[in-house]
């Protein structure tokens, strides 16, 4: 005898991709999702984003990074980029503010 199907719930609408991901980091797609339904995919040989860039920081800077990226058991590189990541979205959120107090 087949289980019944079980109820599946609705996935909100997200106004950023950051908001998808908090969402989807802490619920679990099979809630949500028809999983038995999915199927394998297959990517094509995929470049990444990236770009190489020269950064020149005082030195002074650079070791204190590379100490906290130590700390964390991390390579300094992709301390930075978090910490760029985090200070972009803290500009656009602020952005965001400044706009809608101006309307």
């Amino acid at each position: 005898m087949p289980k019944p199907a079980k109820k599946l719930k609705t996935i909100p609408k997200f106004r950023s991709d950051e908001e998808a991901g908090a969402f989807w980091m802490s619920h679990d797609a099979a809630e949500y999702l028809d999983l038995s339904k999915a199927q394998p995919v297959r990517f094509a040989k995929l470049r990444p984003s990236t770009a190489t860039i020269s950064l020149r920081l005082p030195q002074a800077m650079l070791e204190e990074l590379r100490v906290l990226a130590n700390e964390r058991d991390v390579p300094y590189q992709s301390l930075l980029k978090v910490y760029l990541a985090e200070r972009i979205a803290q500009e656009r959120k602020a952005a965001r503010t400044r706009r809608r107090a101006s309307v």
